[in-house]
């Protein structure tokens, strides 16, 4: 397994505040990793400290396979950072920023001249980006610096709240992004307070609270270690006994009862198997009118985790 990111006993103090506790983090190269937390956890701590803007207390970083000193810029230079509401000089056009930004990453003014005009129009701004940067909305600096962070042609994106202040389609438009440069061997590590956004487009996750690590690896393993089962709530037109015969005749299914028009039927298995529950149903003479599955959404894992930790038992 190749890691792009690694770092062992990571730690990083503001006076007696210990932001990052120690963190053992790992991200696999080629995935698209989601790194979440409650406010003050320490996510965006620990993203400065990857990006080369801290230096920590404590503990070793490497990235990209090489270890990430202070006086590494060659290593930087192979990361695109996003930071959180990125603060733009409002009197450059957005093409004068990325120009700057490109001769400060020692790219050739022909690579500039090519790169600058096809980011633009990945990130939507195709049309404005002659246009002063004080003309820009937040969804649009938003974009802006997405273009910033992937000038360089890195092959590590650390994206810190990438989808804050963007509508809807800005948001649909941010993740087909991710999903197309991590189609093109780019590892993409991303801090979101939008869950929805993390389990849309997310490989890999890391959960963190006060500095330390609460769960890392895929949603199903996390999940798999700290929810409780699986339940699928079906609202079926009308529920009979054949009906709950036959859904309690499938191999996974643990316990089947009733609500009203819901039938809630318990899983020993996280697999999607919602089509066979249909079948069932459809089966026993019943007509699914709607179907929900409870206890895997990213939400539930989440909430589930933080629970545990104030309760001292994760």
């Amino acid at each position: 397994m190749e890691l792009a990111i690694e770092t062992a006993g990571l730690t990083k103090r503001y006076g007696s505040l210990t932001a990052v506790d120690k963190l053992d983090l790992k991200v696999e190269q080629n995935t698209i990793h989601g790194f979440l937390g409650p406010n003050g956890a320490g996510k965006t701590t620990t993203i400065k400290i990857l990006a080369g803007l801290l230096k920590p207390d404590g503990g070793k970083v490497t990235v990209l396979g090489q270890e990430l000193g202070w006086d590494r810029p060659d290593v930087r230079l192979r990361v695109g950072y996003m930071a959180e509401l990125p603060k733009l000089p409002k009197h450059l056009r957005g093409t004068e920023l990325l120009d700057i930004y490109g001769r400060m990453c020692s790219m050739t003014k022909e690579e500039r001249k090519k790169q600058i005009p096809e980011l633009l129009d990945m990130v939507g701004l195709k049309e404005r980006g002659n246009d002063l940067i004080g003309t820009y909305s937040k969804g649009m600096q938003q974009r802006l610096g997405m273009a910033q962070a992937l000038l360089n042609e890195p092959k590590l994106v650390i994206l810190d709240e990438p989808s804050l202040g963007l509508d809807p389609v800005g948001m649909v438009d941010v993740r087909e992004m991710m999903k197309r440069i991590s189609k093109e061997g780019v590892t993409v590590f991303l801090s979101s307070h939008l869950l929805h956004e993390v389990q849309e487009v997310c490989t890999h996750l890391t959960i963190i609270n006060k500095g330390v690590e609460l769960a890392s690896g895929t949603l199903k393993e996390i999940s798999a270690k700290v929810s409780g089962p699986v339940i699928i709530e079906a609202e079926v037109d009308k529920i009979s006994k054949a009906v709950v015969e036959k859904v309690k005749d499938l191999p996974f299914v643990t316990g089947v009862s009733e609500d009203g028009k819901k039938l809630m039927v318990e899983l020993k298995t996280r697999d999607d198997v919602r089509s066979q529950v249909s079948q069932a149903i459809t089966a026993g003479g019943g007509i699914v009118i709607s179907m929900n599955l409870r206890g895997e959404s990213l939400e539930d894992v989440f909430m589930d985790l933080l629970a545990k930790r104030k309760e001292g038992r994760s």
